[in-house]
């Protein structure tokens, strides 16, 4: 049940990075869900720079790489305190992300009918709490 925790939680990860990499330069599948939208039907749409959004896959890469590095799947590097602290961080941000920002985002949102709120809601905020009690694992196991 750990291996295949941690290995779907790493190609979740490896997905997204390479979808980040997709939007960065110019794709826009998968665009329409990706921003909330205000209560008075105006996006919160920004358009990020393509350096960003490559920062953006670059360091979700990276989190699988600790993943598997920290669950001890990677034969070149194995689990230090680096991994288990930036599993235990990682864990922290995609959790604090589930809970949200009590507006437009998370379990807690306060805006609920709109097209994102309700790919957070049945997609997103399961996405992040399954990866963050990954992480969880891969730090205790």
């Amino acid at each position: 049940m750990t291996l295949f925790l941690i290995f779907s939680s790493a190609v979740i990860l490896i997905f997204i990075s390479l979808l980040h990499v997709y939007w960065a330069f110019g794709g826009r599948w998968g665009t329409s869900a990706t921003f909330p939208v205000k209560e008075d039907g105006a996006s919160t749409e920004i358009v990020p720079p393509t350096l960003l959004t490559l920062i953006v896959a670059f360091f979700i890469l990276f989190f699988s790489i600790i993943l598997l590095a920290q669950s001890g799947y990677l034969p070149f590097y194995h689990a230090d305190t680096l991994t288990k602290w930036g599993s235990v961080l990682i864990a922290s941000i995609f959790t604090l992300r589930a809970i949200g920002d009590f507006n437009y985002v998370g379990i807690f949102k306060r805006f609920k009918g709109t097209h994102f709120s309700k790919y957070d809601t049945w997609m997103y905020i399961p996405l992040f709490l399954y990866l963050a009690i990954s992480f969880v694992v891969a730090v205790i196991v």
